[in-house]
């Protein structure tokens, strides 16, 4: 199991966990998992062309994952930019 780690706006979409363990071989596949256990949720970090978000970085053992289809070699970590004015 992968620990999965995520920013405080996307928690309302995971019942309010700041994480969650789930399974895969690379980042889209355990973003998959995660969002067979909490519907709704992918369509926040993944777009209609299946890449991650411009606003989403996602790292995988502390390194940035350049696309879904990077091998997980640690924990996933989720990182939003968030602007306002």
């Amino acid at each position: 199991m992968i620990r999965v780690l995520f920013p405080t706006h996307l928690r309302s979409y995971l019942d309010g966990a700041a994480e969650v363990m789930a399974e895969g071989a690379t980042v889209g596949e355990v973003l998959a998992d995660v969002e067979r256990r909490h519907r709704g949720f992918l369509i926040r970090v993944v777009d209609e062309q299946d890449r991650i978000r411009p606003h989403i970085k996602v790292f995988v053992g502390g390194e940035l994952a350049a696309d879904l289809h990077a091998p997980i070699v640690g924990d996933v970590q989720l990182i939003a930019a968030l602007s306002g004015g």
